[in-house]
Formats: C-alpha cells, structure tokens, sequence
C-alpha cells in the first residue's frame, strides 16, 4: 500500500464524512450516481462531446460574465467609461473582456456543431423529440444572448447595430412597431434601452438557459443517449424502446469513467483555446462612443452574425421587408417541425442523402455569406490609405484636391487604382465618363447612398476636388 502523509489521510477522511453528512440530508447519491453511471450505447465517440463543450463554454460565460458585472456600470452615462477600464485599468480586466467574448465564440461554434451532429444521425427521431426541440430553443437563445451582449460595449457601433435590429422588427406587419419599442425601450436608444438589454442578457436569458439546460439533460437520461446509426437499422417506435434497451443491456456502459473522459478531454481543450485566444489576441477594442446624431454609421455585429448582416446588405431592396419577416420565422418553423415530419425510419446518413446535401448547403451558404460580411464591400474604408502622390499630380491644384479627397472622407467610399473603398463607383477614369458640370452636381447633392457636401465644402474646395477628378483618365 503506498505511503500517503497523515494530514492527506485525515483530509479524506474528513471529506468522506463531510460527503456522508451532506448526502443525507440532500440526497445527492440517487441523483448524481444516476447521471454519472447512465449507460451509454456503443460508438459514442469523439461525435458525442460537442452537447457538453458547449455546457462548459455556457458556464465559462457565466463566471466571466459574473465577474465583469462587478465593474460594469449599466448607464449610458458611465457604461463606455467603465468598460474603458475593465479593458485598460483593472487587473487582467482585457483579459477577462478576452475570455468572455471568445466564450461567446465557442459557444455559438459548438451549439452549431451539436446541431448538425444531432441533425445527420437523426437523433431527433422518436422517442427524443422533445431534446431536439429544447436544444433548438437553447441554439435561440445562444444567438439572442450574442446579439444583446453586444450593445453592452455601448459603443457605435453596438448602438447602430440595435438601432438596425429595431428597424427590422418594425417590419413585421400589425404589431413591428410595438416590437421595435419594446427593442428600444421608447421611441430612440437610450439608458432605457442600456438597462433593458443588461437585464436581458445577465438575468432573462442566462435563467432560460438554465431551465432548458436542466429540461435537456434530464430528457437525455431519461430517453438515453442515441445510438451511432446504422444502415438498415430504422427506427420503429412501437419496438424501439424495447429494442434499446435490451442493446444497453448487453453492449452498453457508464457514462463515467468509459465515456465521460472523452468529454472531460475536449471541455480542457475548449478552455484551454479561450484562455490562450483572449492572452494572445485579447477582446475586441471599444469603437467611438455612441453618437445617436451621427447617421453616417455602417454598425457591423460579431463574426457569429456577419452572415446575415450580409444577407441585409445584398438581398434587392425591393423584397428586404419580406425575408426580414419571413427567413427568420421559416427557418424558425423549420426547426421546430423537424422531428415532427420525420420521427421514424432510417437514422442513417447514408440513407439520408438530402440531409447530407441540406447541412452541406447551409454551411456553404453561411460561409460564403460570411466571408462577403467580412469583406463588406458595400461599407465605406474607414482605414484606406492616403493616395501616393505618384497618383495626386503635380499640378497644386489637383494635389489639393487629392488631399481633400482624403480629408473629407472620398476615398472611403470611392476607390482609385485600387486604393480606397468599394461603396460607391470607382473613379480611377472619372475624367472620361463625366463632365466639369456632372461632377459638381453629384458633389453638391449627392446621390442615392452619397450624402450631399454643398454645406460642407467651400467653393474653391469644390473646383480643387473637380480638378483632381477631371485629372483621373485611362
């Protein structure tokens, strides 16, 4: 027997009472010992750890969440201030802001995983309906609580970004614009609208979370972990319960320590990236302070959203109302009547091709999507460089406006030779398609996405601007 200290001795010791003492008065062995010692099918493999690192990525953002309440300071006086010096003054404070939103990263990433896991072997089918329903209510609120912590910056960003999602809301018919006040809080973004979204997302949503989660694992135990499928294996509901259970009976095993060490491996791994992404890369840095009065703002959410900001800003402006209104509440709907259309039959991907080519479609499609969101052609530069003079000219006049393109904010949008944004047309041969006249009306009014800058520009602004356009030829 090897040689262990006295004080470690009596450490167990005590702790053996103190477990002994607390499970008889909580009865904490029934309900442990049956999570713990639940059998599992065979095969449940490296598949199956995407449900609990998304638990464990939830309770990371509990914890920083919790920790961060304690310095943040939910008024739209104080809140920019505040994060201000969680990021730059408290200790560890960038890092924690780091941990939380990388938090907020892995869990959208892994409840996606999840899903699609759940959805290729169609473990919705009978008799856990009812888990996939409750995980698609989780997968709701993960995304809800992505898009209402992000206002919590309180930057422009993060104000501009609600402000958008209240517009779509109003878009819904008979009652939008009561849905768009109940967003704002009142009729504009405000310390009504601050106070709303942090109780929403640190008590509402993070209390709803945790009732589903209970409601899910609960369900899981009580039906079992599904099984990995198998070609010609149908599932028939009048014999599946029976036939499982007999299966468990022979071939199954305790969740822990057979198969729980899988989960308890990838949950480090998990932990592990977000401490190391929020040390090296750090949180995102504060925008501007909000600014309601600024209405040349581009507000962009996280990467998790990029996808449908993109969706936004490509679809024709002649049917944007409608897939408002109606994507989300199809893609809704569809989600829900998933184990209601298909609660029986083969389980088996092979069997299933159209489910194959469904994920491989989604996926594609928010990944294209995304990457466009990424790239967002359609917003201003607001970093593009200065044009290099060998492109300003040598005559004074054209290099002053070459200057003012820059200064006054052009070049954000327009690009020459490659250098600038993408928002508006590009004016590297402006001087061959337009003229002296054209140029100085489109200047002075502006356009359909142009704001105009008669009341910005001076005369003699106006003439060392036209020079420079009229100097860009081929």
């Amino acid at each position: 027997m090897p040689y262990r200290p006295r004080w470690a001795v009596r450490v167990a010791r005590g702790t053996r009472r103190l477990f002994r003492a607390a499970d008889d008065r909580l009865g904490l062995s029934p309900v442990v010992g049956r999570l713990l010692k639940h059998p599992v099918p065979p095969g449940a493999g490296w598949l199956y750890v995407f449900g609990s690192a998304t638990l464990i990525a939830f309770m990371i953002q509990v914890v920083t969440g919790i920790a961060l309440a304690m310095a943040y300071v939910p008024s739209s006086g104080q809140a920019y201030d505040s994060l201000r010096f969680i990021s730059r003054d408290a200790p560890f404070g960038h890092v924690l802001r780091g941990i939380h939103f990388f938090g907020a990263s892995a869990m959208v990433l892994l409840v996606g995983l999840h899903t699609i896991r759940v959805y290729l072997m169609a473990a919705y089918k009978y008799p856990r309906e009812m888990n996939w329903l409750t995980g698609a209510v989780l997968l709701a609120l993960t995304l809800l609580m992505g898009f209402t912590g992000q206002l919590l910056r309180w930057d422009q960003n993060a104000v501009w970004s609600v402000i958008v999602g209240a517009e779509q809301a109003s878009r819904v018919p008979a009652f939008g614009h009561l849905l768009a006040r109940f967003i704002l809080a009142g009729d504009a973004v405000g310390g009504a609208t601050l106070s709303r979204f942090f109780a929403v997302h640190v008590f509402f949503i993070p209390a709803v979370i945790f009732l589903f989660i209970g409601a899910h694992v609960y369900l899981v135990v009580r039906h079992g972990i599904s099984e990995p499928p198998k070609s010609g294996r149908p599932v028939d509901p009048p014999t599946y319960r029976r036939w499982y259970d007999d299966m468990l009976a022979r071939e199954g095993h305790p969740f822990w320590p057979d198969a729980a060490w899988r989960d308890v491996v990838f949950g480090v791994g998990v932990v592990f990236v977000i401490i190391a992404l929020a040390q090296i890369v750090g949180a995102p840095e504060l925008g501007k302070p909000p600014d309601p009065t600024n209405l040349v703002a581009y507000p962009r959410p996280d990467w998790y959203l990029l996808w449908y900001f993109a969706v936004l800003a490509l679809i024709p402006p002649s049917i944007e109302s409608w897939v408002i209104v109606l994507a989300p509440l199809l893609f809704g709907l569809a989600l829900l009547l998933v184990p209601f259309v298909s609660n029986r039959g083969e389980r088996s991907p092979k069997r299933r091709p159209w489910a194959i080519a469904v994920v491989i479609t989604a996926v594609m499609m928010i990944g294209v999507l995304w990457a466009a969101g990424a790239r967002a052609a359609w917003s201003p530069d607001f970093n593009a460089p200065r044009l290099p003079d060998t492109l300003a000219g040598a005559s004074p006049a054209v290099r002053t406006g070459a200057t003012l393109f820059h200064d006054r904010g052009c070049e954000n949008c327009h690009s020459i030779s490659g250098i600038g944004g993408h928002r508006g047309p590009d004016l590297t041969t402006a001087g061959d398609r337009l003229t002296t006249a054209e140029m100085v009306i489109r200047i002075m009014n502006g356009g359909r996405n142009m704001p105009p800058f008669a009341a910005n520009l001076r005369p003699d602004e106006v003439d060392a601007l036209v020079a420079f356009l009229r100097s860009r030829r081929r």
